[in-house]
């Protein structure tokens, strides 16, 4: 996958664990040993069972074990950061269970600066639906947890659960004067960003898209033009429906026209 990449003109991969981590020692070191000499910056995208704000002790410590073992298998591989969804629910009182999920999350680093995983980031992501834990402002405060604590930016979920709110400029310089303010220059200037076109209803994210599909948005360029007048370099992971490294390439394209024209 690595060689793969790189003859594609493309330089990161997020190495999906969305159904559980099944990797081996040996083969994600295999994995981390290829990604360096093809250039490629790794990440790990744990696996969709994670639920910090729980209060069921069993869904407790099968969240703790889920990251746990990304965090483990990042530290084999290299990768960059552990990108997770908080959790599938916020319940009826979302201050609630914002703090449970704090709570369990500082848990969690103990345990992994325990097991020798304190340089391994991780990355609460923003939810696709309002329902979900996981607005903008609950994961910058998931971030003060701790340094290990990164955001990652999904701007395809942002736009689905703020019900098509990112069709302008505005919108997402909103977003990284918001991160850049809550965790300072350095963690908007290298920040975690997932991008897609996404289909989405009155609940939220529906499904994620292709540029291929006209009519759903967000627009990368819109971005794509913040990124070069702030001079940021972030890590990109287009989620494109069965379409990430084709979009990926379409939306590497929009920058680099953006940034040869700024010259």
């Amino acid at each position: 996958m690595p060689a793969w990449l790189r003859a594609r003109g493309l330089n990161a991969y997020e190495y999906q664990c969305v159904r559980g981590v099944h990797i081996g020692e040996g083969t994600a070191r295999q994995l981390g040993r290829l990604a360096a000499e093809n250039d490629i910056r790794l990440s790990i995208h744990a696996p969709y069972y994670i639920t910090l704000g729980t209060a069921d002790d069993v869904l407790k410590e099968k969240t703790t074990g889920h990251l746990l073992k990304s965090m483990q298998a990042a530290n084999w591989m290299d990768a960059a950061v552990v990108v997770f969804h908080p959790g599938t629910g916020a319940g009826e009182d979302r201050r609630e269970t914002l703090q449970r999920a704090k709570k369990l999350l500082g848990e969690i680093l103990q345990q992994a600066r325990e097991m020798g995983l304190a340089q391994i980031k991780v990355a609460p992501e923003t939810a696709g639906k309002p329902a979900q834990l996981g607005n903008l402002e609950e994961v910058l405060e998931l971030c003060d947890c701790g340094p290990q604590v990164v955001p990652a930016i999904d701007f395809g979920h942002l736009h689905a659960a703020s019900g098509g709110g990112f069709t302008g400029e505005e919108a997402f310089m909103a977003v990284l004067d918001r991160v850049e303010a809550h965790l300072g220059r350095e963690a908007v200037r290298h920040l975690h960003i997932h991008f897609s076109p996404i289909e989405f209803t009155r609940a939220g994210e529906k499904r994620h898209r292709t540029t291929l599909e006209p009519g759903f948005g967000p627009d990368f360029a819109l971005l794509a033009r913040l990124l070069v007048k702030r001079e940021l370099e972030p890590t990109i992971i287009c989620e494109s429906y069965d379409r990430q490294a084709e979009d990926a390439l379409v939306f590497k394209q929009l920058y680099e026209e953006m940034k040869n024209a700024d010259k």
